[in-house]
């Protein structure tokens, strides 16, 4: 969008503009192009400092008011002053043009403009995509245990309160500490992760905490550690079960007092970090070993958070094997894969010392092995069982809906899998179908047709109840 009150100068820019391939749109009226912009979206506005009743900074104003969805802006005056351009600049004007201007440098201004510009909106989207993939619903699970973790994660996510979570390796702790993270008014803000079992006590400390020139052998510049990084943020301290003791102490003292001291430094520094911390092992046993110190874990433990392992909650292996296939079909743009109920069956029936990550894993190396889109036994990996044991009927742990009948026919039991799984994901979704059918890669149509017979019978059965009532 170009303003200016002189339509030869309007001209000009316009052919500048149009000369880079830009489409353009003229205004020799200032109130007019400030009644056209809401509506306009332009990515960049070129507008006159000084024109009748609406001026530069009046447009510039006007596009700053939608935050940073707004256009970039560039000011062009005749009576450039700096206080005029130190103005401009701080209400957020991109750059500032003096009449008579060369034209390569106008072009110049125009092309970083729309470059910076660009690169707002691009992390704009991948600020939103990053924020709903970690929603909570993407956690996927409908057991008990993971509805407790959904229900603290809902309760605190929003708090400043420091969490531990716990759980074996593989379990998704990670995506729980980012869905906390994502889901909290310091969204906006940087999420830093650190494996504190991947580096020694020196360099760990210097990492958290960051170091001044000249302060150990190597250290030839100051350097801004983890800890000021996620300043109004979050910090994750993954594995925080190896951190030495030396180092353990000082932790403790960063969440006492919210200050970091810099290795070789004398001076501390204020930070505002969330901490959100996980341990791979319980840590009370080291605690009465001397290895852990308990003042640390009870601050570290403000919110404790327990993923349960995947062998507790096989239940979900359906609807976790459901979304594996969706997303390795978004990775890799093609059309889902579908699971044969022979190796669904399987995958139900084994300990996943790995757990989630396990199967996630088996779940890619099927999709890139089987053929005809179907994912069978043998494309399971070597380590899987290949059949299933049959267990005593008397025992508690054998449901109908872990192994099928024998005798029933293959397409009923494909059939029962098949509801139980939109049954599993109706519940996930909180009863959307929209959310439902969006999840399993189906239409909506497809969606009712196949649910509408069991809510016939439902209701059949309900109107029953009744006359017999």
């Amino acid at each position: 969008m170009i303003i200016d009150d002189e339509p030869a100068m309007v001209d000009v820019i316009c052919s500048i503009c149009k000369e880079l391939g830009h489409e353009t749109l003229p205004f020799s009226s200032s109130e007019r192009a400030l009644e056209e912009l809401p509506g306009a979206h332009p990515n960049l506005v070129i507008a006159d400092m000084k024109m009748q009743r609406v001026g530069g900074l009046d447009i510039l104003r006007a596009c700053k008011s939608s935050g940073t969805g707004g256009p970039a802006v560039i000011l062009v005056t005749a009576f450039a002053s700096v206080e005029t351009a130190v103005e401009a600049m701080k209400i957020g004007a991109f750059d500032y043009v003096t009449k008579p201007f060369k034209v390569d440098e106008l072009k110049i201004s125009i092309k970083r403009a729309l470059d910076y510009q660009a690169a707002i909106h691009e992390n704009t989207l991948l600020r939103r995509e990053i924020r709903d993939r970690y929603k909570f619903e993407n956690i996927v699970g409908t057991s008990a245990k993971m509805q407790k973790v959904f229900s603290l994660i809902s309760k605190v996510a929003n708090t400043d309160a420091t969490v531990l979570i716990l759980g074996e390796s593989g379990t998704g702790k990670e995506l729980v500490a980012r869905a906390l993270h994502y889901n909290s008014a310091r969204h906006h803000r940087p999420f830093v992760a650190v494996n504190c079992s991947a580096l020694p006590e020196n360099l760990l400390e210097s990492e958290l905490f960051g170091h001044k020139k000249g302060s150990f052998t190597g250290a030839v510049q100051d350097k801004v550690g983890l800890f000021e990084e996620a300043h109004e943020g979050t910090i994750f301290l993954d594995e925080i079960n190896s951190m030495a003791q030396p180092l353990q102490t000082k932790l403790l003292r960063v969440l006492q007092e919210r200050e970091i001291r810099r290795v070789g430094d004398n001076n501390s520094i204020t930070v505002n970090a969330r901490v959100v911390a996980a341990t791979n092992e319980p840590l009370l046993p080291k605690i009465r070993a001397g290895l852990f110190r308990e003042d640390l874990y009870y601050r570290l433990a403000v919110i404790p958070i327990e993923m349960p392992s995947l062998r507790e909650r096989m239940e979900d292996i359906p609807l976790l094997v459901n979304h594996f296939l969706l997303k390795h079909a978004k990775n890799t743009g093609g059309e889902p894969n579908r699971i044969s109920p022979d190796a669904l069956t399987l995958l139900q029936h084994y300990e996943y010392p790995g757990n989630v990550r396990e199967l996630e894993n088996a779940i890619e190396r099927a999709c890139a092995l089987c053929e005809g889109g179907v994912i069978r036994v043998e494309d399971l990996p070597e380590h899987f069982p290949k059949s299933v044991t049959p267990q005593n009927p008397s025992d508690p742990a054998t449901t109908d809906n872990e192994m099928p009948q024998v005798g029933i026919r293959l397409d009923e039991f494909v059939r029962q899998q098949e509801h139980r799984l939109i049954e599993l994901t109706l519940k996930h979704n909180g009863g959307s179908r929209e959310k439902t059918a969006a999840m399993l890669g189906i239409s909506m149509a497809t969606l009712y047709r196949k649910i509408e017979p069991r809510l016939k019978r439902l209701r059949s059965q309900t109107s029953v109840v009744s006359q017999q009532t």
